[in-house]
This record gives structure tokens, sequence and C-alpha cells, in this order.
């Protein structure tokens, strides 16, 4: 039994100073280049395989050391994406972060007041994403998507969403009409009585206007107040940025008289109540903005020229601010306060 002891005890001894000279073996860092320090883990790749793919590339010392560690740690799960080493590494650290997934993340961002075309393209611009969605048109994405209004537009939350080598512009899409739903689900319930809507949607569509009629954020409920008021009064919103997003690609960034007097189903001056959708994506300032419109008494608005509107009562009042504001701009004149902000200035 003595023997036996002594016998274990050196093994257990001859097996620490392996485990000892192998983690330190394993631990001594070395320089690698920028170029080496980016590589793929795809689907199917196995720790013996990067290993030893590495170990070509001269990234990793002592492939053969590093699997038999893993594999006597129990450590081999490693998990696939888009890696970016240090330029100094060891292979116990090129270990420890292939098992935590510390893959290279990028970011992808949709802007309030952008369209659902204007996302498509901004995804289509995204390197790292596979690219599903290409070619096709918004109503197929929208069916890929299985939107359940019978309108793609406003749906897709503007927010920035991290993504990893892999991942599609579908999943992207998906995680933003998700948030969308949440957003407009938990805005909808914390809404103020007695709004002229009807639906989520019709609030979803008020949003999008007030979102592109807004050049200073601290508006939104004022310019809200404003289209609910018309709305419960039987007035048309006669709001430009409709008009502009029914006239398509004819717009060419000049509205003229004519146009305003153009029938599409968006133009506000022309039909009553609110458009058939959305006009763009708006943000959850401008939704809550929609079901929380300031109190008042104020009918019209006019863009000063500074980024922020007039708010008028009467029309005569209105027409005097127009005056003032619109037909004697000066040089300096713009719809949103610096930096520029996507807007239109109205001229209801």
């Amino acid at each position: 039994m003595k023997k036996l002891f002594i016998i274990c005890l050196l093994g257990l001894v001859t097996l620490a100073l392996l485990l000892g000279v192998t983690f330190q073996q394993l631990s001594r860092t070395a320089p690698i280049t920028s170029d080496q320090a980016k590589f793929d883990i795809i689907l199917g790749d196995s720790l013996t395989s990067v290993a030893w793919r590495l170990a070509k590339q001269g990234v990793v010392q002592n492939p053969q050391l590093l699997i038999a560690y893993a594999r006597l740690t129990k450590q081999t799960n490693i998990k696939r994406g888009e890696y970016q080493l240090n330029e100094l590494t060891s292979d116990l650290l090129l270990l420890n972060t292939l098992l935590s997934g510390d893959v290279v993340s990028r970011n992808v961002t949709f802007i309030e007041g952008m369209t659902f075309k204007q996302s498509l393209a901004v995804l289509h611009k995204q390197q790292g994403l596979i690219h599903l969605l290409a070619g096709q048109s918004m109503s197929q994405v929208a069916a890929k998507l299985n939107i359940k209004s019978e309108h793609y537009e406003g749906w897709i939350f503007p927010d920035t969403y991290q993504y990893t080598k892999g991942m599609s512009d579908l999943d992207i899409l998906k995680i933003a009409y998700q948030r969308m739903q949440d957003v407009l689900k938990q805005q909808w319930s914390q809404r103020e009585e007695g709004l002229p809507y009807d639906t989520p949607y019709e609030a979803l569509i008020m949003a999008s206007i007030i979102e592109k009629e807004t050049g200073a954020a601290f508006e939104r409920p004022q310019i809200a107040g404003v289209f609910v008021r018309r709305l419960q009064k039987g007035m048309r919103l006669q709001t430009d940025p409709t008009v502009i997003y029914g006239l398509g690609d004819d717009y060419q960034g000049n509205l003229r008289r004519r146009h305003l007097r153009q029938p599409t189903p968006y133009n506000t001056y022309t039909i009553n109540g609110l458009p058939p959708t959305p006009i763009a994506l708006p943000g959850k300032e401008s939704i809550n903005a929609a079901l929380n419109p300031a109190i008042g008494d104020s009918l019209f608005f006019v863009a000063k020229g500074d980024g922020t509107h007039y708010f008028s009562v009467t029309l005569d009042e209105h027409n005097k601010a127009v005056k003032q504001y619109q037909l004697k701009r000066q040089s300096n004149y713009r719809s949103a306060p610096p930096p520029a902000i996507e807007s239109s200035p109205s001229q209801q």
C-alpha cells in the first residue's frame, strides 16, 4: 500500500509539473501582424482544425500542446464568428478568446425619419452581413418579415443595432420590426384619453408625421397637439411631408403650390384625416408625443428659420407669421437647428 501511495503521489506530481510546463508554454506571448490577427471561425470548425490552420498562419505557436491542453481541461467548445486579436497574444489567450466568443461586432443605424426604402439601402451597404434581401422588392421584404399590417412603411424602429459576421440583413430587420411592435404596444398602453385614433397603427401614422415635421425635439408634443386638435375639429392636416412622400420620385427637392393640389392618397391638403400609412420611421419620442400631445389652443405652425416653429391659434395670426418667417426668408434660414436634422418646414 505504501508503494502504491508513493507511485500515485509521484504520478500526481509529474502531472502537475507537466501541466505547469504546458501552461507556461501556452502562456508565452508572441507578436502577430494585423493580417494574422483577423480570422473567422465558421460552422463546422473544430478546435483541432482551427489550431492547425492558425499554426500555419503563424498565430498558434504550439498547436499539439494547445489541443491536448484543451481536451484535458474540457475546453473545446469554441464559438464561431469573426475574431480580432491583439498584436501580442499567446496560445492560452487565444483559447480563452475562442471559448468566450468575444467576436467582432459592427453597428448599423436607422435614423429617425428614414423611410423603409432608405433603411434597406443602409443595410445593403453594411459589411459583414449576409445580404439575403438584395434585389428583392420592398413588398417581398415585408412578406419575409411577416408584417401583419397591409403596409410596410414605418414598421422598423430607428435605432443602432449590433451585429456579428454571419448574421443577415433579414436578421437585423426582424429585430428592428419586433422592437417597433414592442415600443408601440408599450406607448399605446400609456396613451391619453380622447385621442382621435382607433388603433395603434393610426398613432404610428401620426408619429411619423410628427417625426418629419420636427426640427427641435422639444417641440414634438406641441406639434402633436396641433395635429390632434385639427383632427378633432375635422380640419385637414395640411402638412408638407405627407405631400412629399406621396410624390415619391417626382419630388425633386422643391415643393410647389401645384404639388399641394396634386391628388395622391398622401396629400393631406386634399384628403381628410390621416394618410393611409406612416411616411417614415418614427422614434420613441415622436410616438410618445402622438399619444401624449401638449394641451393648448394652437391650430397652425410655421417654421421660423432657426429650427423652431411659431404656433398660432387663429388663421389670421398664422398668415402674419407665414409672411414674417416664410415669405421673407433670410440667407441663413434653416428648417432645423444645427446639427441639421432631416425635416420639412410646414406652412399649414
